[in-house]
């Protein structure tokens, strides 16, 4: 209902229009019965005959235009409102955690996504362009017989609240359930086949194919067995009506017989009564369809209503303010957080000042919390207890997505876009001009092995961007940094996979990045923060050491021993 009342010129007009259609449908009936009483009067009523066929037949040419016209309504405001959900719904995934993300299959929220969609598009044409023009058809034709044959008139509105009655009932408990599991068996198989397709590198490595092949069809065949027992389900459903429908059509008749064998109606009347079960019968079956089709989209729709209920787990504060700042000064007061998965914080009353431009590299073991550190920057988490601020601005109480762009990240394994080479250097900046995309290439050691490509800088990367080595990839998202233009700069591991060549050709991009930076190194490969301002000794979320790298080797400690082993396997 809230998205039809958005647009209440469209609405307004498909009502008017639907209407007039549904009166002309409940007026043929008594045209069919005029004209048969006047055809029953013999060849001296042809005049009047022929003004009923007349009227008989206008109904009906009547009854399409108008409908038409009501669909014109129809069409632009089913089609508006189905593209606002789908962006709504994408808009409101994209809000949500990054917990959530990595507890969700990507494949099977696209799946929910599109198929909310059309679900949308079930549920509004059953209730508005069938069940209910169909319910006041129905009412309207059996009051009609009410007025003038009382029995015939409440045989045919119990008939009409049974059928629909046990519609109801029948499809919400006897259907439902089975189709729930069927539309969660399609989910399933859209995350399972997104997982094999996208990992299809690591498939063909291990010459897995066919164990993957028959890991869907294990999928597809649940899936097969409880779609196959949700339609039988719909099938009973389905001879249960039909059932019903021949109660009314024997009952409707039959009673309008006994009248007419009683002389107290006319074939005319018998002819009403068998035109309005023809009518009746239509919208009855129409009901029963759409019934069903009004659950499945219901339940196809359920996830992304469901998204629309949830909060985001990392929300902007009421009143919130665009970021403001330039210079890159990072400070935690006495920050405590805690992954929801963890039994104890990581971080603890955690305190720490990175100064503006300053190079700050941070080393520990897996787990000790240096990307931690990196996302909480970020706010892709917001703390338990104390303060980020940025530039003296309480992060959590500035608007994430300016926040963020003050940030350039240049993580480990880039994940390009399936996009050209210009659209994912350009995606820091979109209004950025082809001059200013290869100016930042060409800082970035982008720009030679670019317009070696056949078509330059309009070269598809492919999906997370495989057609290119990762030596590429860590350029063009070098490049993207440079465009970026951002106060805070992060590497995370942005050299630790590349080759001795490339490794240099990158670490003279990110030195270049780096002036008049405050930046942020998460390293294992400690060769590459040797010139730091500060190391960063992390473990099980605290500072153990800090230091320049020579004093750090001198002291004997953690970095030290460290730095050994890393000495020793080179």
């Amino acid at each position: 209902m809230r998205y039809w009342l958005r647009r209440p010129g469209l609405l307004g007009g498909m009502t008017v229009f639907t209407l007039l259609a549904i009166a002309a449908d409940m007026t043929i009936p008594l045209a069919a019965g005029r004209l048969v009483d006047a055809v029953a009067e013999g060849p001296q009523a042809a005049k009047i005959a022929w003004g009923a066929w007349a009227v008989f037949v206008g109904l009906y040419v009547v009854l399409s235009v108008v409908r038409n016209i009501a669909n014109k309504f129809w069409n632009p405001l089913a089609a508006l409102n189905m593209r606002d959900l789908t962006d709504e719904g994408f808009a409101r995934v994209q809000s949500f955690s990054a917990d959530w993300h990595a507890d969700a299959f990507a494949g099977a929220t696209v799946r929910r996504l599109s198929r909310a969609m059309w679900g949308y598009d079930l549920v509004s044409d059953a209730i508005v362009m069938w069940i209910g023009p169909a319910l006041l058809v129905l009412v309207g034709l059996s009051a009609m017989m009410v007025v003038r044959w009382p029995m015939v008139g409440l045989f045919s509105l119990t008939i009409v609240a049974l059928y629909i009655a046990s519609n109801v009932i029948l499809t919400a408990k006897y259907g439902r359930p089975l189709n729930q599991r069927s539309v969660a068996l399609d989910s399933r198989i859209g995350g399972a086949l997104a997982d094999s397709i996208t990992g299809n590198p690591t498939v063909r490595s291990f010459g897995a194919e066919d164990r993957e092949s028959a890991r869907i069809g294990e999928i597809t065949e649940t899936w097969r067995g409880a779609v196959v027992r949700t339609w039988n389900r719909f099938t009973d459903l389905w001879l249960v009506q039909n059932l019903l429908l021949a109660v009314l059509q024997g009952g409707l008749t039959g009673l309008l017989l006994v009248l007419w064998s009683q002389g107290k109606a006319t074939p005319g009347d018998v002819a009403f009564g068998i035109t309005a079960f023809l009518v009746m019968s239509g919208y009855l079956r129409n009901i029963g369809e759409n019934v069903r089709m009004l659950q499945k989209g219901l339940d196809d729709v359920e996830d992304v209503a469901r998204f629309a209920e949830m909060e985001p787990q990392v929300a902007d504060s009421p009143g919130a303010r665009p970021f403001a700042g330039e210079l890159g000064q990072v400070v935690f007061e006495n920050a405590t957080f805690r992954y929801k998965s963890a039994g104890e914080p990581l971080f603890r009353n955690f305190s720490l000042t990175v100064r503006p431009g300053e190079r700050v590299a941070l080393v520990g073991p897996t787990g000790s919390g240096k990307s931690t550190f990196v996302k909480l920057i970020q706010r892709l988490y917001d703390l338990d207890e104390g303060r980020v601020l940025i530039d003296g601005q309480d992060i959590a109480h500035v608007q994430q997505g300016s926040l963020r762009q003050a940030i350039a990240v240049v993580p480990q394994d880039p994940a390009l876009f399936h996009r050209t080479i210009a659209d994912n250097v350009a995606y820091a900046r979109p209004g950025a001009t082809a001059e200013e995309i290869a100016l930042a290439a060409r800082r970035a050691r982008a720009h030679e092995f670019i317009m070696k490509l056949p078509l330059g800088y309009q070269t598809l990367v492919g999906e997370r961007g495989v057609k290119l080595s990762g030596g590429e990839r860590q350029r063009v998202a070098i490049a993207r940094a440079f465009l970026a233009d951002a106060p805070i700069l992060v590497f995370d591991e942005a050299t630790s996979s590349l080759d001795v060549e490339t490794e240099r050709q990158v670490q003279a991009a990110m030195e270049e990045l780096m002036v008049g930076r405050t930046t942020i190194v998460i390293a294992h490969r400690l060769s590459t923060i040797r010139g730091a301002d500060r190391i960063l000794v992390f473990d099980s979320g605290r500072i153990i050491e800090e230091g320049r790298h020579a004093d750090l080797v001198r002291q004997g400690g953690a970095y030290a021993r460290l730095h050994a082993v890393t000495e020793g396997t080179v």
